[in-house]
């Protein structure tokens, strides 16, 4: 069983930047897939950015060369750096935790990204 827990959200220009940070606690990152989901309001939620237990990284089109993500195992923390941020962008941003075949899945409970044009 994991935990997680999302910060750095908050209110930004377009053309900033913010980073993410999702603390997990339980166990370890190491061993689940880790990924950022985000909800706008009237839409589902969505892959923004995913990262494999063997490190790959994938990410959804709208967001590639902008966002990365990346963790800290020795922090048990996952991170979303997100650049050149635009109106789109603004969402509910959601940690998400998995283990390939495992039931079951764990959720952030969210942090509030709003982007100011």
């Amino acid at each position: 069983q994991v935990q997680l827990v999302e910060s750095g959200g908050g209110l930004v220009q377009a053309g900033g930047s913010l980073r993410l940070s999702c603390a997990a606690s339980g166990s370890t990152i190491r061993t689940y897939n880790m990924g950022w989901y985000r909800q706008a309001p009237g839409k589902q939620r969505e892959l923004v950015a995913g990262l494999t237990i063997f490190g790959g990284t994938n990410y959804a089109d709208s967001v590639k060369g902008r966002f990365t993500i990346s963790r800290d195992i020795a922090k048990n923390t996952v991170y979303l750096q997100m650049n050149s941020l635009t109106p789109d962008d603004t969402a509910v941003y959601y940690c998400h935790a998995d283990r390939p075949g495992i039931l079951p899945d764990y959720w952030g409970q969210g942090t509030q990204v709003t982007v100011s044009s």
